[in-house]
C-alpha cells in the first residue's frame, strides 16, 4: 500500500509543480488553491510511505515521479520541446525509479 501512495503522491508532486506555474507567481486564486491543496497531499503521502519505505528509496521515487511527470505534463501542453536527449534522459529517470521499486 506504502508504494501505491508514494506514486499517487508523486504524481500530486507534478500537479503541485503545475499548478505552482499556472497560479504566476501565486497571484491567481485557483491555480494556487490547487498548488496548496495539492501540496499538502503529496507532503502527506510521502510522509506516510516513509513509514515503510527507506526514506532515500521513496524521496527519490517522490522527485523522479514528479519530475518526469511535470516534464511530461508540459511537453503534451506545449509550454516545453519534446527532444531527443529529454525524452531519453527522462527514460533514465524512470528506469531509475523501476530499479529503486526492484532492489526495495
Amino acid at each position: 500500500m506504502a508504494w501505491v501512495i508514494l506514486i499517487v503522491s508523486g504524481a500530486l508532486e507534478a500537479v503541485w509543480a503545475s499548478a505552482l506555474s499556472a497560479s504566476k507567481g501565486l497571484k491567481k486564486l485557483w491555480p494556487s488553491v490547487l498548488f496548496v491543496v495539492s501540496m499538502c497531499a503529496s507532503m502527506a503521502g510521502l510522509a506516510f510511505a516513509m513509514t515503510s519505505i527507506a526514506t532515500g528509496t521513496a524521496y527519490a521515487v517522490w522527485v523522479g515521479m514528479g519530475a518526469v511527470l511535470t516534464t511530461v505534463w508540459a511537453i503534451v501542453s506545449k509550454q516545453e520541446r519534446a527532444t531527443v536527449t529529454r525524452v531519453l534522459l527522462l527514460a533514465g529517470l524512470v528506469a531509475c525509479v523501476i530499479g529503486l521499486k526492484v532492489v526495495s
